[in-house]
């Protein structure tokens, strides 16, 4: 999803992500004999702590590489998506800017990305980054930008309510069926208690579709992106699952056309048993929604056959300069890039600012660089390693799957069929599907 509201940075040290821009100093990025390079989505001043940190990993970075000049801007969302293609069109984007996953593509297609390819190689970091997230930037065999973080979906649960319903809270439901069931249990408890939660409103209820139907081995469109694919059996056990716990078991309250925040204070209060999400939730559950961290586990997705990945990267404008792209390549690997170090990475300083370490994700490094930072994270535990296990484990054989493309578009279409199975009793599953599909042909069709 492309809205901050749900896309939160995936350890609780930042309400933003970062990227850089382009100002300043004269077209070949060069000031005062330095390569000037400038980052937005600085943290705002209301984040003291972040910025500082922000502001300490500059100063540590210029400091080892003083023939580079970066200049921070505030900025916050970092991607808008109203003046994104805007910006790429008029040729203002950042010289090094963030983007989802999602984008990749799309920024190469029009032809705004610089080929970091003959530059790749100085990034240190780079092989120690997980492939199936290096591949998403990587078009034709060309590399166009970085990954700096990943989540996966999966499934939040209230230990303690599974307790107060009779169910094991260190065995989760792993199926479809054992999440009804468990759901049944805790609506069982009464007083406004919800087994289970979903989203039916603002895209989110098409977001929540497709991480659905990956879980059921189901695809959104087709491989080549220019058809639909959920007329499907798959597609339909979705939308039947989600009419059943509404109508037939009671298991997901009355009321409905929920949002993330919806579920988020649910959980958070106490009276929700279980909804799906990225781990990234969990500090916000905590934090912001009045949850305790003993109280919070994630299980991976139910259903055992996939799930929907997300997160963000960098790519850089195509007129930037060799200097420029060195430069900030350089500044990736010192920001985010280097294990158990950076912005998001040095969980010594996160611990002493009481930011929560020790979630499951983002986990963006493979071999020797993965191990340690585990190591250092495992080290600086501040919050129940032990409820995100089953989460870890589950998702080493899931098939990872990133969004559709045009996907916004996409979840507008399939929030209409969430709502109805939610809201209508008699909904017409079969007509719903067709219609969807339908209409995602046509978005297809129109590139």
């Amino acid at each position: 999803m492309r809205s901050t509201g749900f896309r939160r940075t995936l350890i609780a040290l930042s309400a933003c992500s970062l990227a850089l821009t382009a100002c300043g100093g004269s077209n070949d990025g060069s000031a005062g004999g330095k390569t000037r390079i400038t980052v937005n989505c600085m943290p705002p001043k209301s984040a003291k702590v972040d910025r500082s940190f922000f502001e300490a990993d500059i100063a540590s970075f210029e400091k080892q590489n003083p023939d580079i000049d970066v200049v921070a801007h505030d900025a916050f969302p970092c991607q808008d998506p109203k003046t994104f293609d805007a910006k790429l069109a008029g040729g203002q984007m950042e010289n090094v800017f963030y983007t989802y996953f999602t984008d990749a593509r799309h920024v190469v297609d029009i032809n705004q990305a610089a080929d970091l390819t003959p530059y790749v190689k100085e990034l240190k970091s780079y092989p120690t980054l997980q492939k199936q997230l290096r591949d998403i930037y990587t078009v034709d065999g060309k590399v166009y930008g970085i990954p700096r973080t990943g989540y996966s979906m999966g499934l939040i649960y209230n230990r303690k309510l599974f307790e107060k319903a009779g169910l094991d809270p260190d065995k989760p439901p792993m199926t479809w069926e054992e999440v009804r069931a468990d759901a049944k249990k805790i609506a069982a408890l009464g007083d406004g208690t919800v087994g289970y939660a979903d989203y039916s409103a603002q895209n989110q209820g098409g977001w929540h579709f497709t991480a659905e139907l990956y879980a059921q081995g189901g695809d959104v469109v087709s491989t080549d992106g220019k058809k639909a694919t959920i007329d499907t059996p798959e597609a339909r056990a979705v939308l039947r699952n989600l009419h059943d716990m509404r109508w037939s078991d009671d298991s997901m309250g009355s009321k409905q056309l929920l949002v993330i925040n919806d579920a988020q204070q649910m959980m958070g209060s106490g009276k929700l048993g279980m909804y799906l999400a990225a781990p990234d939730n969990i500090p916000i559950l905590v934090k912001e929604k009045g949850g305790n961290y003993k109280d919070l586990a994630i299980a991976p997705m139910p259903g055992g056959k996939g799930t929907l990945i997300g997160g963000d990267g960098y790519m850089f404008q195509k007129k930037d300069t060799p200097a420029q792209i060195r430069a900030g390549l350089k500044w990736l690997d010192h920001m985010f890039l280097t294990p158990g170090k950076g912005f998001l990475g040095d969980y010594v300083r996160a611990k002493k600012n009481d930011a929560p370490v020790g979630l499951p994700e983002p986990r963006l490094f493979t071999g020797a660089a993965d191990a340690k930072d585990q190591q250092v994270k495992k080290a600086n535990a501040n919050v129940p390693v032990d409820n995100y296990q089953t989460f870890l484990d589950g998702n080493q054989k899931l098939r990872m799957k990133i969004e559709p493309p045009h996907a916004q578009q996409i979840y507008s279409v399939l929030d209409g069929a969430v709502s109805a199975v939610l809201t209508k009793k008699d909904a017409d599953i079969d007509q719903l599907i067709e219609d969807a599909s339908g209409k995602i042909d046509t978005i297809l069709a129109r590139g």
